[in-house]
């Protein structure tokens, strides 16, 4: 399962790039057991001693996801507090999981998380942190900006779901925009 560029007319991956988008798909489909130095480096078609090159360990490979994990968490927070039909709406209409590459890591950081690594956790935990306060800051009400939080997290677990065929989706355009009128309701006036 080598991971180059899927357009053959496109440059070609950097192998760090490479390495870590291995190390991510690993971890998503198979959790942190199968994602061994050894796996990473057959994944992304690079020899163990290219992929010690670019990390010097296990966890300098975990380091660089999670912080890559960071940079595209940060670049969400920042689109969801800018986005022009606002935050909220913005926010509900993209917690569906799309295979994006914020999607992969953060899965990939979830799967870390599960298996206890505290660096993960943390991220984890101040990427939701991040993500609460723009909603905070766009709905001034911490109790309400939490519930819109939860409705998220539901639709993204849901649609994770709906890949698999396990629950009927919930994620069309007609139905976030009835959810999206339904949490306006939920807003305290102001």
């Amino acid at each position: 399962m080598a991971l180059m560029s899927k357009n053959p007319a496109a440059p070609p991956v950097p192998t760090r790039d490479r390495l870590l988008d291995a190390f991510e798909e690993l971890l998503v489909e198979g959790g942190e057991r199968s994602a061994t130095l050894d796996a990473v480096a057959a994944a992304a078609a690079v020899s163990k001693g290219g992929l010690l090159y670019h990390f010097a360990s296990k966890d300098a490979l975990v380091d660089a996801m999670l912080a890559r994990l960071v940079a595209l968490a940060r670049e969400d927070a920042e689109n969801i507090r800018t986005a022009p039909a606002g935050p909220v709406d913005y926010l509900i209409r993209t917690s569906v999981h799309t295979g994006s590459p914020l999607d992969r890591a953060y899965i990939a950081g979830s799967r870390l998380a599960q298996g206890r690594d505290l660096r993960a956790r943390q991220v984890l935990t101040e990427i939701r942190r991040r993500w609460l306060s723009v909603i905070e800051d766009a709905v001034h009400d911490t109790d309400t900006a939490q519930a819109i939080m939860l409705i998220s997290d539901g639709l993204y677990v849901n649609s994770s779901l709906a890949e698999r065929e396990l629950t009927p989706p919930t994620h069309t355009d007609e139905a976030m925009t009835r959810l999206i009128a339904l949490i306006g309701r939920l807003l305290p006036s102001t």
